[in-house]
Order: C-alpha cells, then sequence, then structure tokens
C-alpha cells in the first residue's frame, strides 16, 4: 500500500477547514497523504479559504472539488469517486474527530485484519454535545446489531475507513444526504465484511457552533437500517 485518501465534504466550515487541513498535514503516517475537499455548495468563504491553503501548500497533494448543495452523502460519494488511496478515511471539515487518531484507524487494514475501521468515541471516555445526540446514537447502533448481527459501539461515528476495494459500495450507494452512512453499513456488513472498532477522540460542538445533523436525519438512519436489511443489494 502507498497511498492513504482523506476525504472531507465541507458545507459552510470557513471557521474550521483550515484548521482541519493543518492538522491533517502534521500527521505522520506510513503511507504518502491525498486530501479531497468536496465543498457542497457552501454559500459562505470556505471555497477561498481552501484555495488560498493550497496556494500555500504547493507540494501536498490537496485536491479542491466543487459541487452544487447535495448533502453529506453526495459529497462523499463524489470525493471517493475521485480518490486513488489505497485505504480512504472520512474526515468532517470541523474539529470534532482528531486526525492524529489516523494511524490507529489505519493500522487493522495494513496489517490485513480487515478492510473496514470505524473510530468509536463509546470505547473512550469521550464528552457529548448534547444527551440527545448520545441516546439518538445509541439507538441508531443497537438497531444496527440487532438487524445485521453485529456488535458496534458508535454505527454513527464519521471515521469510517475503508480499503480501496470497497469502493464500488461507497460510490454506488443511494443515500446522498447523512443516510449514505448506515447504508454503507448495512451493505458492508450484509456482504460479510468485518467491522474492525477502534477508540477515538472525540471534542463535540453544538448546533450553535456549526453542527448540522438533526432529529430527522436520525429517523432516515433508522429506516434505512430497516430498508436495507431486507432490499436486495
Amino acid at each position: 500500500m502507498k497511498k492513504v485518501s482523506i476525504v472531507i465534504p465541507a458545507y459552510n466550515e470557513e471557521k474550521t477547514i483550515e484548521k482541519i487541513l493543518k492538522k491533517i498535514l502534521d500527521v505522520k503516517l506510513p503511507l504518502e497523504k491525498e486530501i479531497i475537499i468536496v465543498n457542497d455548495g457552501s454559500t459562505d468563504k470556505t471555497k477561498d479559504i481552501v484555495e488560498e491553503f493550497i496556494k500555500k501548500h504547493p507540494n501536498e497533494n490537496i485536491k479542491l472539488i466543487n459541487k452544487e448543495n447535495g448533502g453529506k452523502g453526495s459529497a462523499l460519494k463524489v470525493g471517493i469517486k475521485h480518490s486513488t488511496g489505497d485505504i480512504i478515511i472520512i474526515q468532517d471539515a470541523d474539529l470534532e474527530y482528531d486526525p492524529n487518531d489516523y494511524p490507529k484507524l489505519i493500522k487493522p487494514i495494513l496489517e490485513g485484519k480487515t478492510k473496514v475501521v470505524y473510530g468509536s468515541r463509546l470505547r473512550k471516555r469521550n464528552k457529548f454535545s448534547h444527551i440527545s445526540f448520545l441516546l439518538g446514537g445509541l439507538l441508531i447502533t443497537t438497531l444496527t446489531n440487532l438487524l445485521y448481527f453485529t456488535f458496534l459501539t458508535d454505527e454513527p461515528t464519521c471515521y469510517k475507513v475503508f480499503h480501496k476495494d470497497l469502493k464500488d459500495i461507497l460510490i454506488n450507494a443511494e443515500g446522498n444526504k447523512f443516510d449514505w452512512e448506515p447504508e454503507v453499513t448495512a451493505k458492508i456488513l450484509r456482504k460479510g465484511y468485518k467491522i474492525y472498532e477502534v477508540p477515538i477522540n472525540y471534542y463535540p460542538r453544538t448546533k450553535k457552533e456549526g453542527k448540522k445533523i438533526r432529529w430527522k436525519d436520525g429517523l432516515e438512519a433508522v429506516y434505512t437500517l430497516i430498508k436495507w436489511r431486507f432490499k436486495k443489494i
């Protein structure tokens, strides 16, 4: 393996996008890094900030893809389609997740133990911005375990890491918003892949600080998990 692709969907993240990019560049990995930012129709200065960052780091492999707003899933599918890495890491554009966790996230794949790794916020003592987010995540994870006979602790985690062999599943998912994640989880499990979890750090932000997920997204995740348990894939 030679390269890891870090795919970042970004929608109105002018306050944090430069900081997260700096953190990613600072992480030492045994693989070359490819950073793909998908600007999902931002109306703030996200695009300008990323373009300026790329100019300041001409020797780094950083790509910016601009598209109309379509949701997190649509942005991820575009970014993953353009990725060329042997391993793909999903990274949010905020500062809730710490790129310093990358080495332990990619290690099980490098060692041949699995082709899918999820970073679990529940396997380490972390804070949550609100009890509703914690309980919602637990509900989705419990439903995943019941429907797909697995033992995950944190299905809704952002840190989902994949071997390139799974690109077709990721790109061809129907979901275009937050429903992309439970759909991908469902299809991976139904195809017999084992999801390996590692503990990660988590620094939650509030809705006021820009957290975008809402209770309706949780309901959509429940529907998605049930649908793909029985729908032909």
